[in-house]
């Protein structure tokens, strides 16, 4: 396969399809530093027809940062930084099934999420994803301001703790609950992009608990109207899945969404997600 790519946009918010690179092979830097562009111009970019190994898929996103070890999902045996996601036909709930980002919990959230489809059911299982640079866009200067005010505080418990909704158990995946280990962190309620420059909102509704130093009480009815925008259809684009589709979404500007809409059938997807590198590191390949 050439390595010349091609880049095609999906939808006007966000999203954007790349051919003519095989993900499977030690890419160059060139073509990294390519793909990595694409990525922070369109928030998710996509790929078809893909081979990947776990081990490929943990060297391709290896070239973007350090893999994250998620807290509380097992990662396969002999690749602990590879989270198999699977939904089997006897499963009701799947794993990701609702408006998020990626490991805001954490005191340095990672930056982006690789999924590979493995199996995907006859229809259904799509992955729906939200910009959040264009919801914050949209909003009046007056609301920007304000948010740009604020912090907000993120944590795992209402996901991850005992009745979470990721905590439930499903056939094929090992989910530990979340019993204060990663405790609760404060993230900008507006992030900027490190890389782009771009505002974007960095509140979402699995993982943003309230906003620092309000009540919960208090917090609610903001994050209910900065939740309920933030998904409007127009920030929004939709990916449809086959065996061999990979997506790469940018968890700093970007939430997304698996659909739980294919009843008795099975989806088996692997993850590797990317953590930033340490400062020092990233301050030298800015300044490249």
């Amino acid at each position: 396969m050439s390595q010349s790519l091609n880049i095609r946009r999906t939808a006007g918010a966000l999203g954007a399809e790349i051919t003519g690179v095989d993900l499977s092979r030690d890419l160059s830097d060139p073509v990294i530093a390519a793909i990595r562009a694409a990525l922070v111009e369109h928030q998710v970019i996509f790929f078809r027809d893909q081979s990947l190994s776990p081990a490929e898929q943990g060297r391709f996103g290896a070239r973007f940062g350090p893999l994250n070890i998620h807290p509380y999902v097992a990662g396969m045996a002999d690749y602990p930084a590879v989270m198999e996601v699977i939904k089997e036909p006897q499963d009701k709930t799947n794993f990701g099934g609702g408006w998020h980002s990626d490991m805001s919990f954490l005191a340095r959230p990672s930056i982006g999420s690789i999924l590979y489809a493995v199996e995907v059911p006859a229809f259904g299982g799509d992955t729906l994803f939200a910009s959040q640079a264009a919801a914050f866009e949209a909003l009046s200067a007056g609301m920007q301001a304000t948010l740009e005010g604020l912090n907000a505080v993120h944590g795992a418990s209402t996901q991850y703790g005992p009745g979470g909704i990721s905590s439930r158990k499903r056939s094929s995946m090992v989910i530990a609950e979340a019993d204060g280990l990663e405790g609760e962190f404060v993230h900008p309620v507006v992030l900027i992009h490190p890389e782009s420059g771009r505002k974007a909102l960095y509140v979402n509704p699995a993982f943003t608990l309230r906003i620092d130093g309000w009540t919960a009480r208090e917090s609610r009815p903001l994050l209910d109207f900065l939740f309920q925008h933030s998904r409007h259809e127009a920030y929004t684009c939709r990916f449809n899945w086959a065996p061999g589709s990979v997506a790469f979404w940018d968890n700093r500007s970007v939430w997304h969404y698996a659909l739980n809409d294919y009843p008795g059938q099975r989806r088996h997807m692997r993850r590797v997600t990317v953590d930033p590198w340490p400062e020092a590191v990233a301050t030298a390949v800015a300044a490249e």
